[in-house]
Parts: C-alpha cells; structure tokens; sequence
C-alpha cells in the first residue's frame, strides 16, 4: 500500500506546516503530533482513493484535526478549535470553496464524537484518523468506522500495525525541513 505524497505538497505547503507549528502547543512528536497527522494523511489520502473523497479537504482535516490540542488526554472543543484556526487561514495559506470549508469544518469539530454517518468526505477524515488509534493501544471497530473501504481486514490490519509500531511517514522529514524547531 504504498501512495506517493508528491502531489498533495503543493497544497500542503511548508508555510502551511510551519504556521501550523508555530502554534502548536505541545510535544511535535507526541501522541496527537507530526506523526499522528501523517499517518491520518496517508490513511486519508489512500481512503479517498477508493471512497471518492475530496483529497484536500482530507489533507487538510489530517494537519488541523488536532492542532489545536492545549494536552494530550481529554481536550473538548480542540477539533473545533482546529477548523477556527483553518478558518483563519483559509485563502491565506490554502483555499477551500465555501462547499468544501462546510466540510472540513465538520470533520474537526465532531472527529471525536464517534458519529459514521454523513458525507463520505467527511467519513473519510474520521475514519483516517480512528485507523491510527493503535497509537494509544486501541484496536479500531469495524463498527466505528464509516466507510466500507476503512472496515476491508487488509486496510485495517495495514493501517493497525503502522500506528501500533509508531510507523514515521517519510512526509515527517520534510516537514520537519520546514520547520525550525523540533
């Protein structure tokens, strides 16, 4: 299952990821950081291609979702948080139509709220983010997740066993070349 990630970097940009990370308040390599976003972006970005999902709202949900945790327990609010924080840079640092910010917005904010029912853009973000839970030792439900593609047992067990081994995207270094502190 490998997907080449050359094509979404025009979209997410080094000051995307560097804005992004001046903000952010907590450990870049803790449990909702860096690594997390990028395992939920090729989580997302490989979903999408079998889902029909739009790939930049599903980018865009994997670098946000959870930017704007203030710990690494329970943080209400922190996806609506996020897509705020998008909302601000929106047209500055990317662009989304008024359509696909609907969508992205919906997916932040209610990412935690084990909801499987809704657009399959936004069923893909959850679920790309709900694949990665292997991180803090949970194995994800079929039943919690919403889109056919995320509950195949090969596209689980995939997606498990980089999140339970703390797998790095090789889209981590670039990103941390972006960034200049770590």
């Amino acid at each position: 299952m490998k997907k080449d990630l050359s094509p979404i970097l025009n979209d997410i940009t080094p000051l995307l990821i560097q804005t992004i990370l001046n903000e952010y308040q907590l450990s870049w390599r803790g449990v909702h950081g860096v690594t997390h976003w990028a395992r939920v972006l090729e989580n997302g970005l490989r979903l999408a291609a079998r889902t029909g999902a739009r790939t930049l709202v599903v980018a865009l949900f994997a670098v946000f979702h959870d930017s704007r945790r203030t710990n690494e327990s329970h943080d209400p609010g922190h996806g609506r948080r996020g897509a705020e924080f998008g909302k601000i840079l929106n047209g500055k640092t990317f662009h989304l139509s008024d359509d696909d910010f609907t969508l992205f917005e919906t997916a932040c904010a209610y990412h935690t709220d084990s909801l499987t029912t809704g657009d399959v853009t936004v069923q893909t973000c959850w679920d790309s983010d709900r694949l990665d839970l292997g991180r803090v030792g949970i194995i994800p439900h079929p039943r919690l997740l919403c889109t056919t593609a995320a509950k195949q047992p090969e596209f689980l067990s995939w997606a498990y066993e980089r999140s339970r081994l703390q797998y790095e995207p090789g889209i981590c270094t670039y990103w941390a070349s972006q960034h200049n502190t770590e």
